[in-house]
C-alpha cells in the first residue's frame, strides 16, 4: 500500500511507559532492506545461549493429535522414519556429555533418587532396559556442555543421590559408540543388542540415517566420553565377543539412540538425537505438536531438534503469518476492536520479519518465544478476531526509507511514548517521543483507592468501593472514613495482592485519616515500595558501571528525558551509572518503567520563609508555630501535605516510594495507546504513523 495522509493527534497529553520486548544492545531502529515475504519462522523454544537466551531442559516430551513422524533435517530435505500414533507421546534428548548415576532394579529406589535430583540443577533421567536378570532403571543426569563440566557434576550428584547408589560410583557417559552391525529391522538389531548386554556392556538400538535419505538400524556399543575410553571399550568387548566386528560410529552420521524412558511415570519412546550438527525433525502433516515442557502448549508447524553448547536445542519452524497469528493473540486481548489489532499484526509483522534471517543473535532461530522476542505461546492465544486482523493485513510492514522498521512495541505508555535517547541510548527518526493519551483506556471502569492512616501510625490503601467518609474532618483539614465490612483488608499498595499480607484490618466504627485518593495500582498508574535502602542497594549490585552507595539515605530523580522518564539518578549525591536508562527499572527493584517520580518515606523537605530547604527524617523534630503557639513535633509519625493537596505519613526509618506510569520502555507503539485511539475511531494505519515517524506501511 502507498503512503496515506493522516491527521496528526494534537490533543493529548503526556504521561508513561510498557512492557521491554527486546534486550538492550541488539536494538537497531531500521535497517533491514524490504524483500520478498518471508514464508518461514523459526522461533527458538530451548536453546543454551549464555546470556542471550537460555532456556533449556534435559528432554522435551511431544504428542499429536494425529498420527506423526520422526526423521531428519538435511540439507538434501526433510526425512521421515518413525510413525507415531495419535495421542502416542515421545520423548527427545540429545546425544551429550551425561553422568550415570546407579542402575537398579528397584523402581522405587531409582524414583527416589530421581526426586532428589530432580530438585537441583542435575536435570535428571529415567531409562528402562532389559537385561540378563530382567527390567533395570538407568538414571542419568546431563545435559553438560562437555567432559569437563560433566566431570565436575559428579561428586555434586553422588552427594545428592548418596542414599540410593548401594555401592556404585556415579560416572561420566558421553557421545562416543562403537558398531556392532547395521541390520534390515529393529527386532534384528534389538537381537544383537541383547547379547552384548548379556556380556556386561551398555549397548542400544540406533536409527541412522543412510545417505540416500533412508535409513537403518544397528546395535551400538558404550557411550565413551573420550577417544581412550572407546579405545579401551573395544578391547573388552572383542575380548569377551571375538565374533563381533567393531568399528567407530561415524560422529557425523545423523542418528537416533532409541530408548525407553520412564522419567514421567509410564514407559515412552526416548529419541536421542546423536551426530555432529544433526537434526531431528518432527512433523505432523497439518496438526499440531504438543510440548509437555511448554506448560502443554500447541504448536503449528513443525519442530527442529538439535545439539547447541551441549543442550537440546528445540526450535519450531511454521508459516510466518500463523506465528503471527498466536503472537498478536498473546500480546494483546481479542476482545480489543479490530483496528488495534491491525495495528498490532503489522508492528509484529514489522518486527519478526526484520529479525527473520538475523540468525547472529539467536544462531539457529530467528526469534525466542519470550518477550525478549514476541509472546508466542502456540495455538492457545489464537482467536477467529486476531486470524481475521492479521490476514486482513497480510504482508503489510512499516518502511522508513525504503528498510523495515524493527518495530518495538510495548504495553502502555502511561500518556506519552518515549524517545530512544530515554531507553537504549540509541536514536533514529522512525521512533519519537508522541503523545499516547489512549494509554489511559486501561484504567477504565477501574475503582479509586484510599491512601490511609491508622490510628496505630501504620498507613495503607482501601478500594473506594469497601469504605465510606465519615463527614468529619482531622485539625488539618483532611477527611475521615470508616468501611462497609467486618475485616476489611487495609493493603500495602492500592491493589489486591494474594501474595502480600495486609497493612492491618478494618471494621465498621473504625476510623483512619485519608491522605490522599489515587488510581488502581496496574498497567496504566502505579505504586511501588517502600523499599529499604538495603534492598535497593542489593538490587543495584551488578547494574551498575562504579559501586553503588552502602548505604542509601538519598534518592532522586536529576535528569529527564523528553517524555519524562528519568534518564539519571543519584543516590546520596552519587550518579547511579548504569548501561543505558531502561536499566534503572531492573535496577531499582523491577519498576514498571522509567517515568516515575521517587517519594522518600522517612523524611520530608520544608521550604522556610526566607527560602532555604531544611530536610527533616523520621528520627529528628522540628519546631513549629501554630495559632495555639510554638511546639515541637517529631518527625516519624507526622502527616505534611504538599502544593496538591496530597498527603502522607512520615516513617521512623528511610524508605522510597516508586509512583509511576506506563508499563515496559515505552519505545514506539503503545498497545493500550492503540486501543484507545482505535476506540476514539482512529483506523490502523493513522495508529501506526502516530507512534512511528515518517513511515509508510507497504504490502510485500
Amino acid at each position: 500500500m502507498g503512503n496515506v495522509t493522516v491527521p496528526k493527534v494534537l490533543s493529548w497529553c503526556g504521561k508513561g511507559l510498557l512492557t521491554a520486548l527486546l534486550v538492550a544492545g541488539s536494538f537497531q531502529l531500521s535497517g533491514k532492506a524490504a524483500a520478498l515475504p518471508v514464508d518461514h519462522i523459526r522461533v527458538g523454544m530451548f536453546m543454551d545461549l549464555g546470556s542471550t537466551y537460555k532456556s533449556t531442559t534435559a528432554a522435551v516430551t511431544l504428542s499429536s493429535g494425529q498420527a506423526w513422524t520422526v526423521g531428519f533435517n538435511t540439507p538434501a530435505g526433510h526425512s521421515n522414519l518413525v510413525t507415531l500414533g495419535s495421542g502416542e507421546q515421545a520423548r527427545f534428548s540429545v546425544d551429550g556429555f551425561r553422568i550415570k548415576v546407579l542402575e537398579t532394579a528397584d523402581l522405587s529406589t531409582v524414583t527416589e533418587a530421581y526426586s532428589k535430583l530432580a530438585a537441583t540443577a542435575d536435570k535428571p533421567l529415567i531409562f528402562t532396559a532389559t537385561s540378563t536378570g530382567g527390567q533395570v532403571y538407568q538414571l542419568y543426569t546431563g545435559y553438560y556442555a562437555n567432559e569437563q563440566t560433566a566431570a565436575s557434576a559428579v561428586a555434586r550428584a553422588a552427594k545428592t543421590a548418596s542414599a540410593y547408589l548401594n555401592g556404585q560410583t556415579p560416572a561420566v557417559k558421553g557421545p562416543k559408540h562403537l558398531s556392532a552391525g547395521t541390520y534390515a529391522s529393529e527386532a534384528q538389531a534389538a537381537s544383537a543388542v541383547s547379547t552384548i548386554k548379556a556380556a556386561g556392556f551398555d549397548a542400544m538400538v540406533a536409527l541412522e540415517q543412510t545417505s540416500d535419505g533412508g535409513s537403518r538400524y544397528a546395535a551400538w556399543v558404550g557411550e565413551a566420553g573420550n577417544d581412550n575410553e572407546l579405545e579401551a571399550l573395544r578391547s573388552s568387548v572383542s575380548t569377551k565377543l571375538p565374533q563381533l566386528a567393531l568399528s567407530n560410529v561415524d560422529s557425523n552420521l545423523p542418528a537416533y539412540i532409541i530408548r525407553q524412558d520412564v522419567s514421567l511415570g509410564q514407559a515412552v519412546h526416548h529419541y536421542q538425537l546423536s551426530g555432529n550438527d544433526a537434526k531431528g525433525w518432527i512433523e505432523n502433516g497439518g496438526s499440531e505438536i504438543k510440548v509437555a515442557e511448554r506448560s502443554g502448549r500447541s504448536y503449528r508447524g513443525a519442530m527442529e531438534i538439535s545439539s547447541l553448547n551441549g543442550q537440546l536445542a528445540l526450535v519450531n519452524d511454521l508459516p510466518f503469518e500463523q506465528y503471527l497469528y498466536s503472537v498478536v493473540g498473546g500480546e494483546v486481548p481479542s476482545s480489543w476492536p479490530a483496528d488495534a489489532l491491525k495495528a498490532q499484526a503489522v508492528a509484529a509483522r514489522s518486527y519478526a520479519e526484520f529479525q527473520a534471517g538475523q540468525s547472529s543473535k539467536f544462531k539457529i532461530a530467528d526469534v525466542v518465544d519470550t518477550t525478549l522476542s514476541q509472546a508466542y505461546n502456540g495455538i492457545s492465544s489464537e482467536s477467529a478476531s486476531v486470524i481475521q486482523a492479521v490476514d486482513a493485513t497480510q504482508g503489510e510492514v512499516i518502511l522508513k526509507d525504503g528498510k523495515v522498521v524493527e518495530a518495538v512495541f510495548s504495553s502502555n505508555a502511561g500518556g506519552v511514548s518515549a524517545d530512544p535517547s530515554e531507553v537504549w541510548n540509541s536514536g533514529g527518526d522512525a521512533f519519537a517521543s508522541v503523545p499516547s493519551e489512549g494509554d489511559e483506556a486501561a484504567v477504565k471502569g477501574q475503582k479509586m483507592w484510599y491512601h490511609v492512616l491508622l490510628s496505630s501510625g501504620a498507613s495503607g490503601f482501601i478500594r473506594e468501593d469497601n469504605a465510606k467518609e465519615t463527614g468529619t474532618l482531622t485539625g488539618g483539614g483532611l477527611a475521615k472514613l470508616t468501611v462497609t465490612a467486618k475485616d476489611t483488608n487495609v493493603r500495602p499498595l492500592p491493589q489486591i495482592q494474594s501474595d502480600a499480607s495486609p497493612v492491618a484490618k478494618m471494621n465498621p466504627g473504625d476510623t483512619a485519616v485519608v491522605l490522599e485518593k489515587v488510581q488502581e495500582s496496574g498497567t496504566y498508574s502505579w505504586v511501588r515500595g517502600p523499599y529499604s535502602s538495603a534492598e535497593l542497594v542489593k538490587s543495584l549490585q551488578g547494574k551498575t558501571t562504579t559501586a553503588a552507595p552502602s548505604s542509601i539515605t538519598t534518592l532522586e530523580v536529576t535528569k529527564r528525558g523528553p517524555s519524562g522518564r528519568a534518564t539519571e539518578i543519584k543516590a546520596n549525591g552519587q550518579i547511579l551509572d548504569v548501561k543505558y536508562p531502561d536499566l534503572f527499572r531492573s535496577a531499582l527493584n523491577g519498576l514498571p518503567s522509567t517515568l516515575f517520580d521517587i517519594v522518600p518515606t522517612g523524611s520530608y523537605t520544608v521550604l522556610s520563609a526566607n527560602g532555604t530547604t531544611s530536610k527533616i527524617t523520621g528520627s529528628s523534630s522540628m519546631t513549629v508555630l501554630s495559632a495555639s503557639g510554638q511546639s515541637t513535633v517529631q518527625g516519624s509519625g507526622t502527616v505534611v501535605m504538599n502544593g496538591n493537596q496530597s498527603a502522607r505519613s512520615i516513617d521512623s526509618g528511610e524508605g522510597f516510594m516508586f509512583v509511576g506510569r506506563g508499563n515496559g520502555h515505552g519505545l514506539g507503539l503503545s498497545q493500550w495507546g492503540a486501543k484507545g485511539m482505535a476506540d476514539a475511531g482512529y483506523g490502523y494505519q493513522d495508529i501506526l504513523k502516530h507512534y512511528y515517524q515518517n513511515v509508510t506501511i507497504t504490502k510485500e
